[in-house]
Parts: structure tokens; sequence; C-alpha cells
């Protein structure tokens, strides 16, 4: 492994670490805040005692995301100086706003966790709210600046030199948008059936039964409202890219030639060397259709774009369609599961049911994991896009793939030691926060 493939696999590791932790930090509060406004309003103490579970898992992640995020700060100066040294002065405010965003949030989250029976009940709710908008606030102000490396704009490229900066315009870009609605409806997406998943489970177990129900249709709810309109955001984004960046789109639907008509690409294996997609599924005129609104309109191919500016074809079409496979499964069970809430009430008790969003625990992130290679392998071979080139920004420091080993072993334990807290969590409901167990212990 060179330096710079160690490079890019150490960022590539700490963003997939990261953005798991990220997403949850950005909407477990609002979960938290739900469940608060209910016990408030109806008085019922499970309700109470979710709250101060969930805001258990808040403090956790809160944690673990402060620490991943502030080892991704130094990994961006410490693995691509070149890129910090020019981009830095540009697309610095939305770092700089995501920081205050974080300190809102942390201050709030402190109010919130030592708020019980101190604070207003009222005002400690709207403690709880702050966390979750600084938190969302700090994602998408993240995402803004990722949207920048997709969509530079903000300053004039003359001879080598970064002229003119307009920072507002850098962070206003033309894809901050369409990623950030991508991201924030993700990230409710992938925790929403993380958590219902995991309440699911434990109903099924027939373990805090009444606790554990009000959990999972707080979180299931929300997970499928965000999954029947991921979809659209889904397919502004395409749109964009496919105006900003045509080989990206070429190489998430492996479509070699430009063709007016050009098909919906279903599966396939790539063969780069060839220039063709073997045992796909093709749909006539569907990815004109997509992305022009009509199929006329020709989609442009990788072969008429240089090959020395082609993305790695075979990860970034593999990746995008794991996550609309996923994306697709999703949405047809939150179809099922409103189907359920208004005609089929009975089958929200049902075990089957359960057992679908068990399975489905892990596929909104597995889908964020893929989204996030389609979007980062896609760009490739620039760090900004049509700027600068990744083996340009790549410090010439020598042994970077022990770098990577150490943050690596760093990342592990640390998710370790987060999957061990949130065990005992689970664990510690009946004793801690249902209060219609009959080993209910009040501590706080």
């Amino acid at each position: 492994m060179d330096d710079f493939i160690a490079a890019r696999s150490q960022m590539a590791m700490s963003l997939g670490f990261h953005i798991i932790f990220a997403c949850i930090g950005m909407v477990m509060p609002f979960f938290m805040a739900i469940s608060h406004f209910i016990y408030l309003r109806t008085d019922n103490k499970v309700y109470r005692g979710l709250t101060k579970a969930w805001s258990k898992g808040v403090a956790i992640f809160f944690a673990t995301g402060a620490v991943s995020g502030t080892m991704l700060s130094f990994e961006l100066g410490l693995l691509w100086p070149t890129f910090m040294e020019h981009a830095g002065p540009i697309f610095g405010m939305p770092f700089s706003l995501e920081g205050t965003a974080f300190f809102i949030e942390a201050i709030a989250l402190g109010f919130y966790l030592y708020g019980w029976d101190r604070l207003k009940p009222w005002f400690h709710w709207t403690t709880g709210v702050i966390v979750g908008l600084s938190g969302l606030a700090s994602g998408i102000l993240v995402v803004a600046a990722n949207a920048w490396m997709n969509s530079p704009r903000g300053f004039d490229f003359v001879d080598g030199q970064y002229m003119n900066i307009d920072p507002i315009q850098a962070m206003f870009n033309d894809a901050w948008f369409s990623q950030a609605l991508h991201m924030t409806l993700a990230a409710f997406v992938a925790t929403g059936f993380a958590v219902s998943g995991i309440h699911a489970l434990m109903i099924l177990k027939r373990k805090n039964v009444v606790f554990h129900t009000a959990a999972f249709r707080i979180s299931a709810l929300s997970a499928c409202l965000a999954a029947v309109l991921q979809p659209i955001s889904g397919d502004i984004s395409a749109r964009d890219v496919a105006s900003r960046q045509p080989a990206k789109l070429a190489a998430m639907e492996a479509h070699f030639e430009t063709q007016a008509n050009a098909p919906l690409i279903i599966g396939g294996i790539p063969d780069e060397t060839g220039e063709t997609v073997n045992y796909a599924i093709r749909l006539p005129g569907m990815l004109s259709l997509l992305v022009h609104g009509d199929t006329t309109t020709p989609v442009t191919g990788l072969k008429d774009i240089p090959k020395e500016n082609w993305p790695p074809i075979a990860i970034t079409h593999y990746a995008f369609q794991v996550m609309v496979t996923i994306g697709v499964s999703l949405v047809l069970l939150a179809l099922l599961y409103f189907i359920a809430l208004v005609k089929r009430k009975p089958w929200l008790e049902s075990n089957w049911l359960l057992r679908l969003f068990i399975i489905a625990t892990p596929l909104g992130y597995i889908a964020i994991e893929a989204g996030w290679v389609v979007t980062e392998v896609g760009r490739q071979p620039w760090i900004i896009h049509g700027v600068m080139r990744t083996a340009d920004a790549v410090t010439p420091m020598p042994g970077i793939v022990y770098s990577f080993y150490l943050f690596t072993a760093v990342f592990v334990s640390l998710s370790g030691i987060v999957a061990f807290l949130l065990y005992r969590q689970i664990k510690m409901v009946g004793k801690l926060y249902d209060v219609t167990d009959p080993a209910y212990q009040r501590v706080d």
C-alpha cells in the first residue's frame, strides 16, 4: 500500500465510522424531544423513562461524534495539506459555523441532561429541541463543505491562483441543497429503522413491552415518513449530478454510450475494457426520462469523457445499486407500515412485521455508506471537481500507512466501546427507565 492509497483509505475509514455517529447524533435528539413532548402533554411516566433513556444515548453519541469529528479535522491537515492550503480560506466558513453549532449543542445538552426537575418543564424541553436543531445544523454545514468539493464556487481560478474569494457563495454552492436534503432524510431513515429494529427485537423477546412499544412507534413512524420522501430527494440529487458531474452519473449507471432514449441499468457487471455492462436489466428510455424529464435528450456517456477523468466505474456502480436497492426496500416496508396503521391495525402486533423491522435495522446505514462511496469515489480523480486532483493534494510525508493502521485501531476501539455502552443501556431498561417493570428503581 503506497502513501496515496493509504491516505485515501484512512479518510474513507474515518468518514465511514464518523458518518454513523453523526447521523445518530443528528436524529436521536429529535426522537428524545418527541418522547418528552408526549410526556409533558400526557404525564405518562413511560415516556419520561423513554426520554431519559434516549437522552443517555444522545450523550454517548455526542461524545463519540465529537471525538471522531475532531480526528477528521486533524486528518484533513495531516493527509491533504495542499488541499487545505488552497481550499481552506474558501470553504472555511461552514466549518467555523459548524463549530459554533457544536458549542451550542454542547451547552444545550448540558442543560438538558441536568435539568430534570430543576428547570421549568417546557424550558427544559426547549433545550432538548435546541440540541436537535444545532446537531442538524452541524450536519448540514459539513455537507455544505463537501458539496463545495463537488460543485466549487465562490472564487476565480486564474493562473493557478484562487482569486476573488466569496465564502457565502462557496457555502451556498449549487450542490449544497440537494446533498443536504438527501443526507438529512437518509439520517432519519437509517437511524429510525435502526432504533425501531432494536426496540422491535425487545418486543419480540417480550421484554419491557410497554416501554419498547412506545419507542418503536416514535422511531418507526419517523423512519417511514423519511423513507417515502427519500426517493424525491434522490431524484433531485441525480438531476443535479447529471448537470454538474456527468462522469459521476455515467459511472453510477455504468453508462458508456452517449445516446437519447438512454436505458436505466439495473444490476450488471461493468466491463471497463470492453466498455459495456454484462448481465444487466435495461429499461429503455428510463435514464433519459429520470435525468431530463423526456426520452429525447441525450445522456452523456463515459466514451465522451477523457479516460483520465473517469471515476472507478465498478465501485461507483455497485455502491449506487446497493443504495438504490436498499432505499426501495425500505420504502416498501414504510408503505406496509402505513397500511398497517390505517387499514390493518392487527398487523402492528404481528411478529412478522416486527421481524421485518429487525431485518431492516442495519440497512439504512449500509445505504448511507454506499451513498458516500458514490459521492466520494464518483468524484475521483478530483478532490475539488475540475480544479484540483486528489493525487496533487496528498501529503508528501512518508509512512502514512502506519497512520492508517493507528486511526483504524482507534475507530474500531471507539465503536466497540459505544456498542458496549448501548448494550448496557438496553440491559438496564427495566431497572432504570421502565416504570411498569417491577424491578424499576428511580435513581434521579
